[in-house]
């Protein structure tokens, strides 16, 4: 840019949560672990599906993309965020920044999207059962796949080159624990106002759209679990649907409290709370919800357990 108050920033600076060093130890130390966890529960969900054959199902197999999502996720923005936690000097480059933004933005987005995907999963399973494996073939479970990971990219692509191309001035202080979109737009030194429709827009076509088609896949379900006359048919059918359900509320539910709500806008802190619930709690979470809430999974566990205290029997014999 021509003017001197017009030029690129090089390096952003993160302001984190505190600056206060004890308390940045034991943040450290907390979300270190809480990480740690993350990986290891998203990376055997992975293995204990690709172990077992009775898991190689529709539902397993978009469960597979939406570990992989939130590891991926995770690993966007907390190991910066861990090196932050001890270092003197917050910087991030220019390039790591919009790099970040990128992938945390696409990744949620597919989240967003892939929910949405194995709500119409569990609709066809409840609302007609005979023709499941009929319509949930292996093409059509391969081509929604895809369409989650390319829309979300898209998506993210777009909002990181217009984000990106605004003039930052001099502002460099970024209020936040990552490169996240509201925070770094914040820091333009012209009108934002078209970026802020371009989110708006993006929030409705990645956020609220496949809400919306939860909601009515959800609708459709209740109606036909409503209908079974055995109680323990209602259980059974409500049991295939409640892991999923539980991680439609958590997500959707933060992603709308902070994306879709009327001025004013949600406080710093509220961004920053929101973060760290999408790149620490619900990755770690949800593995959890598919493997204490799904007889399926806890069965597999067990007999993966079994295998390997056999194994260690035969070894130490």
């Amino acid at each position: 840019m021509g003017a001197d108050n017009q030029t690129w920033v090089r390096e952003f600076i993160l302001l984190g949560l505190s600056s206060d060093w004890d308390t940045q130890v034991a943040l450290f130390i907390l979300f270190s672990v809480t990480y740690l966890l993350t990986v290891l529960g998203n990376v055997l969900i992975v293995l204990l599906i690709r172990l077992d054959s009775r898991l190689h199902t529709p539902m397993y197999f978009f469960l597979t993309n939406l570990s992989l999502v939130d590891v991926s996720y995770a690993t966007s923005i907390v190991p910066q965020m861990l090196v932050h936690f001890l270092a003197e000097h917050k910087g991030i480059p220019y390039v790591s920044c919009a790099a970040q933004l990128f992938f945390s933005l696409g990744l949620g987005g597919i989240e967003f999207v892939l929910l949405a995907v194995m709500a119409y999963d569990r609709y066809v399973a409840v609302c007609d059962p005979l023709r499941y494996s009929v319509i949930m073939h292996g093409g059509l479970c391969a081509r929604l796949a895809v369409t989650s990971w390319v829309s979300g990219s898209v998506n993210s692509l777009m909002q990181t080159s217009i984000t990106f191309q605004l003039p930052m001035c001099t502002n460099k202080y970024i209020d936040h624990i990552s490169c996240e979109l509201l925070a770094v737009v914040r820091l333009a030194c012209v009108d934002t106002s078209s970026n802020e429709v371009a989110i708006m827009v993006s929030s409705i076509v990645l956020l609220m759209t496949p809400f919306c088609l939860v909601l009515l896949s959800y609708i459709r379900i209740v109606s036909t679990i409503l209908k079974i006359q055995s109680t323990e048919g209602r259980k059974k059918a409500f049991c295939t649907c409640a892991s999923h359900l539980t991680v439609v509320v958590l997500s959707y539910g933060m992603a709308i409290f902070t994306y879709i709500q009327p001025n004013p806008s949600p406080s710093v802190l509220q961004e920053k709370l929101m973060s760290l619930f999408y790149a620490i709690l619900t990755p770690m979470l949800n593995p959890m919800i598919y493997s204490l809430r799904n007889k399926e999974v806890m069965g597999a566990w067990q007999k993966l357990l079994g295998q390997l205290s056999g194994l260690t029997s035969k070894l130490a014999a």
